[in-house]
This record gives C-alpha cells, structure tokens and sequence, in this order.
C-alpha cells in the first residue's frame, strides 16, 4: 500500500516523462499547508529559469503580518509573479506540472493567473 505522498510522487513522475518528451520548459508547483512554491525549469539540463514563493521576505509582507501563504488568493499572486519572472527571463511557453497535485484550488488559482499574466500552456 502506497501512502499518499507515495501516490502523488508517482502520478508526478508520469507527467515529467509527458512534458520531457515535449521538450519545453517546465512550470511546477509545490504546496504546503503554509506556502506554495513555483518554478520554471529549462527543458534541457533541468536548471531553474524563475521561481517565485510565499517564502519570499517581500511576499510575506505583501500578505499581511500573518504572512499566510495557504490560501488561494496568495496562489493568484505567486502566479502573477513566476509568469512575470519567466517573461523577464525570455521564456513564453510552458509545461504546467502540478506535481501529481490536484488542479482545483490552489494549484488551480495559481495556473489561472500565470496564463492571465501571459504564460502559454
């Protein structure tokens, strides 16, 4: 019996062979109960192109005090931002990798604002 990050690593796996055999840039996502977390990824030797976070000093504070990453109106940001990054650094189109995540909520909200902001995928 596989436990559930178990589960979740395996449906990711079979999604990055999809998008290798692409051979596009990569956006993935990662979510915590605290924080979400995105980055783009170069196709070939699997460098990081952006990345933008919660975790960030000036993220947090444009959150509030609270800082809470967890939520879905702090996914539309963090989407906004990594399109924003991934533009300045001369990448249009991307992969979206969820990660074996789910795409609802968070994950959701954050692919949302990236194609708003102008990233094709």
């Amino acid at each position: 019996m596989l436990s559930k990050k178990e589960q979740r690593l395996r449906r990711a796996r079979q999604t990055r062979i999809r998008i290798a055999q692409q051979g596009v840039a990569r956006l993935t996502v990662n979510r915590t109960n605290l924080h979400i977390y995105a980055a783009v990824i170069s196709e070939d030797g699997g460098k990081v192109i952006a990345s933008a976070s919660t975790v960030e000093a000036e993220m947090r504070s444009a959150l509030g005090g609270s800082g809470k990453g967890g939520n879905a109106a702090a996914a539309q940001i963090i989407g906004k931002r990594i399109a924003e990054r991934a533009k300045a650094a001369g990448v249009e189109k991307v992969a979206f990798d969820r990660a074996g995540f789910a795409y609802h909520g968070r994950v959701k909200a954050l692919a949302e604002a990236a194609r708003e902001a102008g990233l094709q995928f």
